[in-house]
């Protein structure tokens, strides 16, 4: 295991990957067991995962994602889902709560009378942002954990959402937030790392 800073010095989006790599389904059962523990909205968990390793389902979803090649290399391709009605479940996830006594029951209705007043009361727009943030937030964690492990990746965007649903009958509630593609990176393709801005170009302190 590398330490914090080592990750994300050496994390990199990959351009190019070795092809015929095969990632073993253990790699992918244990990122997802640390990835459990990402932050979210009320711990409500939005995040949903769609791992694609099929060579042939690849190609399918490669002709959704304007043809990068990219997506013919990598060993895999990872679709993050957002749940925008994943509000509906509170009561589920804070069950657990109130059966150990650690909210007794006015607290445990006001939680989940709280948690669907925001969702319900904010509407449509609201639920579907907060998909995308919080699958994104858990997207990120998802590439460090998987550059812990070895694992190159590289998040995009470039994709038909409407034909992915229907290529992979992802069900409505369900938003296609992104795509991270994931292998073992050939670094002889590798570009030089592009320009970041100095730390006083983007952070201000106390308003602006």
């Amino acid at each position: 295991m590398n330490d914090l800073k080592t990750i994300i010095e050496t994390r990199r989006s990959a351009n190019n990957f070795i092809e015929d790599v095969i990632i073993p389904k253990e790699d992918f059962d244990i990122i997802f067991d640390r990835l459990r523990l990402a932050p979210s909205c009320f711990n409500l968990q939005h995040a949903n995962y769609l791992v694609v390793t099929d060579k042939d389902k690849k190609e399918e979803f490669r002709k959704a994602a304007s043809n990068q090649y990219k997506i013919h290399t990598a060993s895999a391709v990872i679709i993050v889902l957002g749940d925008k009605e994943v509000y509906k479940n509170a009561d589920k996830i804070y069950s657990g709560f109130l059966h150990l006594g650690i909210l007794n029951d006015y607290e445990y209705q006001k939680q989940i009378q709280d948690i669907y007043g925001l969702y319900e009361g904010r509407g449509i727009e609201f639920q579907r942002d907060e998909a995308i943030r919080n699958a994104s937030l858990s997207a990120m964690m998802f590439m460090l954990i998987a550059k812990d492990m070895g694992w190159d990746t590289c998040p995009m965007v470039g994709f038909e959402p409407v034909k992915v649903k229907e290529l992979f009958n992802i069900p409505d509630h369900l938003e296609p937030v992104l795509i991270i593609v994931m292998g073992k990176e050939d670094t002889n393709k590798r570009r030089m790392r592009g320009y970041r801005k100095p730390v006083g170009e983007f952070v201000v302190y106390e308003g602006f």
